[in-house]
């Protein structure tokens, strides 16, 4: 990442988990990979059993416009965004094995709330996930599996800078920007049996963000 991680920061997320008593198991992925929705479920089932719980997550993000967008950047946004969220979905929920209590979280960016300039390809893919949730929560009703999606809005995952935690502190009611937190209870709570009636949604959980 351009704001800089540590390369073990995986490793210590797996570790820390397991240290509060949580089954846990880390896979590196290239999710452009043709494949990569078979491999990532096949090796959750052989290392953890039988997955409830889907948090879509992944993205891919470029900077561009319509001045300098190329098929190619088009492209990976599409295969990680779009294709890559819709076919682990669909192997997730083929190999869902109980009556109920199946549950798919898609993390989506309010493309609809408002224009995103300077980042065409990535609002564009990422709207698409708002489709996906609406249709495939129908589909999957049946196989007792919801799909909701969350728009966080901004949210500092360390990729702020200062300046631009002060440019948009203002325009949050709360005086703050998003924290992981805020989401991280969001889908926690999407994920629980409290939400069981709640599907095809999409629920802008962003601290009443004003554009």
């Amino acid at each position: 990442m351009p704001w800089n991680i540590d390369n073990s920061e995986p490793a210590i997320l797996e570790e820390q988990l397991k240290n509060k008593g949580v089954q846990a198991a880390s896979l590196e992925l290239d999710l452009t990979q043709q494949d990569a929705a078979e491999i990532l479920i096949q090796n959750v089932m052989e290392k953890l059993g039988t997955p409830d719980i889907l948090v879509n997550n992944a993205a891919y993000s470029t900077n561009n416009d319509y001045s300098n967008l190329t098929a190619d950047q088009l492209d990976k946004h599409y295969m990680v965004n779009v294709r890559a969220t819709t076919l682990v979905s669909i192997e997730f929920a083929r190999i869902f094995d109980k009556s109920s209590g199946g549950r798919i979280v898609n993390i989506t960016s309010g493309q609809f709330q408002g224009p995103m300039p300077g980042e065409l390809a990535y609002a564009t893919t990422k709207g698409a996930i708002d489709a996906l949730t609406v249709t495939l929560s129908a589909e999957v009703a049946p196989r007792g599996i919801t799909v909701n999606a969350i728009n966080p809005g901004p949210t500092d995952t360390g990729w702020m800078t200062d300046q631009l935690k002060t440019d948009l502190t203002p325009m949050f009611p709360f005086g703050r920007v998003g924290e992981p937190n805020d989401v991280a209870r969001t889908i926690k709570f999407l994920a629980s049996d409290e939400a069981a009636w709640i599907t095809g949604q999409i629920i802008h959980s962003e601290g009443g963000f004003k554009r």
